[in-house]
C-alpha cells in the first residue's frame, strides 16, 4: 500500500526544551526507539555538553503534535546518528528521509563529512531505510546490545 507523502504543515527545526515531554512520549511509544531517560535529551540540548549535539524535531505546524526527532552527536569530521524515529501513524510517508536530509544539512554546517550509525541486526526496516539513504556497511559488533543480546551492524555515509 503506498501512502501519501508527508504533509508540507510538518516543519523540522532545532529541538527545544519545552519539546521534551513529546519527544519522550513519541520515543515511548515505539518500540524500536531509544528509551532515553529525560537526562538524556537535555543533555542533547546542552550547548556546553560534551560531545555537543544536534537535535531536530518534526513538528506540525497546525497542531504543534512532534511527528519525528533525531538526534546527532558531533565530533567533527565525525558525526554520530544517535537516534531517529518517527510517530508510527506517520511511517512511511517520507518523513524519516525528510529529518535526515535536514539533520545533514545541519551536520554540513557544522564541517561533519561522515555520518555513523548502528543498528540492530534485527531491524530490518531501519537497515534498509538507512540503506537507501546512501549508507554503506562498514562493520559489526557483536553482541552489542542487551536485552536481547544483538549485534550492531555499523553503516556509514559520506556527506558532500
Amino acid at each position: 500500500m503506498n501512502l501519501p507523502p508527508i504533509d508540507a504543515r510538518l516543519r523540522i527545526r532545532r529541538m527545544a526544551l519545552a519539546d521534551l515531554d513529546r519527544v519522550i512520549e513519541l520515543a515511548l511509544s515505539l518500540e524500536a526507539a531509544p528509551h532515553w531517560p529525560r537526562s538524556a535529551y537535555l543533555a542533547a540540548l546542552d550547548p556546553e555538553a560534551a560531545p555537543p549535539r544536534i537535535a531536530l524535531v518534526a513538528e506540525d505546524e497546525e497542531t504543534g503534535a512532534v511527528r519525528g526527532f533525531a538526534v546527532a552527536s558531533l565530533l567533527p569530521p565525525q558525526a554520530e546518528l544517535e537516534t531517529i524515529a518517527v510517530a508510527a501513524e506517520v511511517q512511511r510517508r517520507g518523513l524519516a528521509r525528510r529529518i535526515l536530509m535536514a539533520m545533514a544539512d545541519e551536520l554540513r554546517k557544522a564541517r561533519v563529512t561522515e555520518v555513523l550509525v548502528e543498528v540492530r541486526a534485527s531491524n530490518s526496516p531501519a537497515f534498509a531505510f538507512y540503506r537507501s539513504q546512501g549508507f554503506a556497511i562498514t562493520g559489526c559488533r557483536p553482541r552489542y546490545y542487551a536485552d536481547p543480546i544483538e549485534d550492531a551492524v555499523l553503516l556509514d555515509l559520506r556527506l558532500a
